[in-house]
């Protein structure tokens, strides 16, 4: 049952303890690829209001996988929990004009990069902020400029193979560096670690 309140009362039992700083990956909207079937839940269901509403008792982020296909639900979900901070998972994979549009309009909203600077992202190519091999487009770089406690860094699920989570970890450290010092301390640690309050 998707709004099986007994998950609810699981979750609240954990966040009980004190050890768990966020919930999530919560894969709302989540397409089909390998390994995942598709998932798609209403962004505004019961259950999700559910989550927000204990996220918001005991102050902890959510991560939340949501496609662009329910943009407008997960926009009244971060309308509706305006104290919850939401890091969005891979962005959404949105493209940089709706990026743009979502930091802007959503105060409480953190846009995650992970599987962003792949170079080649197994679900689509599209889905890189990379120009090319190298180089980050400047647009991309300017937007998390101008919003450096907006963005954090990540890999992705582990393939359980270290030369792929080594290609990983080197796109991440390739996008950090070409931002500047202070930004990149917050993208890297510094908005996490505020996040998870350490």
């Amino acid at each position: 049952e998707k709004d099986d309140p007994g998950l609810l009362a699981e979750l609240e039992t954990s966040l009980k303890t004190g050890v768990f700083k966020g919930i999530g990956e919560i894969s709302v909207v989540h397409f089909p690829s390998g390994g995942f079937p598709e998932a798609d839940f209403d962004p505004l269901g019961a259950l999700m209001r559910g989550i927000m509403g204990l996220a918001e008792r005991y102050r902890v982020p959510v991560n939340v996988h949501c496609e662009i296909t329910r943009l407008g639900e997960f926009k009244g979900l971060l309308d509706s929990f305006p104290a919850v901070p939401v890091i969005w998972a891979h962005g959404g994979y949105t493209p940089y004009f709706l990026a743009r549009r979502m930091i802007e309009a959503h105060p409480n909203l953190t846009y995650e990069l992970s599987a962003r600077s792949y170079l080649n992202h197994p679900r689509s190519p599209d889905y890189t902020i990379f120009q090319n091999a190298r180089e980050v487009w400047p647009r991309w770089l300017e937007l998390i400029e101008a919003h450096p406690r907006r963005f954090i860094v990540g890999t992705d699920g582990s393939q359980r193979r270290l030369s792929s989570d080594q290609i990983k970890i080197d796109r991440v450290r390739l996008l950090l560096s070409q931002l500047t010092p202070p930004t990149r301390a917050l993208v890297a640690a510094g908005n996490i670690m505020r996040l998870i309050g350490n």
